[in-house]
């Protein structure tokens, strides 16, 4: 039966994947070996389509049900008539259950399982990795780690089963070395260390077979987390109406731009004007007015000095987009107690004011968005930044715990928390690029947000879809090169993703 290769938006953890293929086994009366065979034909269905000359296939077997699939898919390739090489990295004899049956109906079949040797993977076109399972955590073994380092080595293009090995199925944590895949077929769904950590590093293209498995309804089986999808701009952004008006298109007020940082403020506003925003106006310090309106007209500025009051200005807006190059210094705390007194339905916390809100934490409205980048997210809870990076995914959930706002937590595979406390959503961005780790990045990202939430969407679907038109917009920029791109670059490709 033809199953169609996808990427959908649930991703799992490596524990629910396998209750989700027992489930099918035990529940569903499928056996082992009929998904095996399914993976196995998916995988080579796969490499056939992505490297049509390949003559001569690698494949290199583990000892676990990740080298049963390969053991099947070195059967099926031979008798489509590749010449094809097994390299056993664990002896034959320590192979059980369907791993065992594979190896075994492969050399039925007239196959060889020769021990592994790092020299005979030169003569490949494509290697395919079937050495370790979703089962690893770091570190390997010392003679696996030198299997995984010879097939990188042997430079070949290399397609990964379920996920490449060497790396932690749920962290996406790898130890001295894992397998660089060029592609990797997931199966039965995605796992979380294939969008975290170092996983999308080492996972090239990443597809997925679900094995015809459908997930149960019950709660054990609910994803652990979402990737943003595309399909969800348009809930965001719907079509205007014909009659729409400025004031009907969202009115966004930044707050920040303290002396001589106009930049952050003018990022933010700019973002928010070409991400749909109908008024945008910028309060800072009266120093930065020329700065920021010669460069954009279209934004408004309020001038703000020791005695302004800022009531009436947040009042008349939609959302209030708080912080960038707000500092932290007399000017600023005595600009951000203003806003949070006020407490306005929404607003978007980013930058400095992040930091202020770290020296004295408060719980926060539901419906306001926290966007910390590590380092922000640091200071949010009291911890180094590598314990933040270490695990991003307790790291967001804690932030959105403790303050109880929606949570952005930038950086590479950017997250989103949202919901009540007792079922936190989960979502992850798989889009961007490293050429948008430049300054001025997240000021852009505040801007988008706060527009998405003056133009009507909720705080959560404003959060998630901002992330990813961000991100959209950073991929289309970098498509001269991720080297050299900056904050403004992106502003100009938001107009595009922003009108679906």
């Amino acid at each position: 039966m033809h199953r169609p290769l996808n990427k959908p938006t649930a991703i799992y953890s490596a524990a629910q994947v396998r209750a989700l293929d027992a489930y099918e086994i035990e529940k569903r009366r499928v056996p082992g070996y009929a998904l095996m065979t399914r993976a196995a034909e998916g995988a080579l269905k796969l490499l056939r389509a992505r490297w049509p000359q390949a003559r001569r296939v690698a494949v290199v077997c583990g000892a676990g049900n990740n080298g049963g699939d390969g053991y099947v898919l070195a059967r099926l390739a031979q008798a489509m008539g590749l010449e094809t090489l097994v390299l056993a990295a664990v002896p034959p004899d320590k192979l059980a259950g369907d791993a065992r049956r594979a190896q075994e109906d492969w050399l039925a079949a007239g196959g060889n399982a020769h021990p592994f040797d790092s020299d005979a993977l030169s003569g490949s076109d494509v290697i395919v990795d079937g050495l370790l399972g979703t089962g690893f955590r770091p570190p390997a073994r010392p003679d696996t780690l030198a299997v995984i380092r010879a097939i990188n080595a042997a430079r070949r293009p290399v397609l990964a089963l379920d996920i490449p090995s060497g790396v932690d199925a749920d962290s996406g944590a790898v130890g001295e070395e894992a397998v660089r895949a060029e592609l990797t077929l997931s199966f039965v769904g995605f796992k979380s260390g294939q969008f975290l950590g170092a996983g999308p590093e080492h996972t090239g293209v990443l597809l997925l077979d679900d094995l015809g498995v459908v997930a149960p309804v019950e709660s054990e089986y609910t994803p652990l987390m979402r990737r943003i999808d595309e399909s969800e701009i348009v809930a965001a952004l719907p079509r205007r109406a014909r009659d729409a008006h400025k004031g009907s298109n969202g009115r966004v007020l930044v707050v920040g731009g303290g002396i001589g940082m106009p930049g952050a403020v003018r990022l933010a506003g700019v973002a928010a004007l070409r991400s749909g925003a109908g008024l945008v106006t910028v309060a800072g310090a009266a120093e930065n007015l020329v700065a920021v309106t010669a460069v954009q007209p279209e934004l408004i500025y309020l001038p703000v000095n020791a005695g302004t009051n800022l009531d009436e200005a947040v009042r008349a807006a939609n959302v209030v987009a708080m912080g960038p190059g707000l500092g932290t210094g007399e000017w600023a705390q005595r600009v951000w107690s203003q806003v949070f007194t006020l407490r306005p339905p929404a607003v978007v916390v980013d930058a400095d004011a992040l930091n202020l809100l770290a020296r004295e934490p408060q719980r926060l409205p539901a419906d306001w968005i926290l966007t910390p980048h590590p380092g922000e997210a640091a200071r949010l809870l009291g911890v180094e930044t590598r314990a933040v990076q270490a695990d991003r995914l307790a790291a967001v959930r804690e932030l959105h715990a403790r303050y109880g706002a929606v949570t952005v937590l930038k950086g590479a595979g950017t997250l989103v928390a949202s919901g009540p406390a007792d079922a936190i959503e989960l979502h992850i961005c798989d889009r961007g690029n490293p050429g948008m780790a430049t300054a001025g990045m997240g000021d852009v990202l505040t801007g988008v947000i706060a527009a998405l939430r003056a133009q009507g969407a909720d705080a959560a679907l404003a959060a998630r879809i901002g992330v990813l038109l961000h991100a959209l917009a950073g991929d289309s920029a970098a498509q001269g090169g991720q080297r050299g791109l900056v904050a403004s670059d992106v502003l100009a490709e938001l107009r595009g993703w922003v009108n679906p």
